[in-house]
């Protein structure tokens, strides 16, 4: 019984976390929103999100069961409210990795490279779309720039 409470729980603070839209985050001016749960008189908290003045999410802060911090990601974002860099954080605020994300012209996503607390290239994903816009394929390398997956998109048309 506490498992299936436990996943109702964790159901409603995945959705709940993202449940204003970044048009009435805007709208409203909020500038964060939390997430905190009670269980047997106890609360504490799930997760936090901080917004900027355009809606966009420059920060997350995840906690773990005991309520201590679990991970902190800051995000950057261009001029066309694309996010181009996501720093995550352990709960002593020590950077465990960035992520660095690139566009094309049309605004599509074409590269994440993702690096360590040193700098140093964990893996990097190369994103290609058809002439239509639609994604076709993301490449997956290793820090040697070894293909270690792809993931193929197909679309059915009426």
């Amino acid at each position: 019984m506490k498992y299936k409470y436990l996943v109702f729980v964790l159901l409603i603070i995945s959705t709940s976390s993202f449940a204003q839209s970044k048009k009435d985050v805007k709208k409203y001016k909020i500038k964060s929103s939390s997430v905190t749960s009670s269980e047997n008189g106890k609360t504490q908290n799930e997760g936090k999100l901080v917004f900027d003045a355009s809606g966009n999410i420059i920060e997350k802060t995840d906690y773990n069961k005991d309520g201590q911090i679990k991970s902190i990601n800051r995000i950057k974002y261009n001029s066309d409210g694309d996010d181009i860099e996501d720093n995550q954080y352990d709960g002593t605020n020590k950077l465990i990795e960035k992520t660095l994300t690139k566009y094309n012209a049309d605004g599509d996503k074409i590269e994440e490279v993702v690096f360590d607390a040193n700098a140093k290239i964990i893996k990097k994903h190369i994103f290609t779309y058809d002439n239509k816009g639609l994604k076709l394929e993301r490449k997956t390398f290793d820090a040697l720039g070894k293909l270690i997956s792809t993931k193929l998109y197909t679309y059915s048309y009426k």
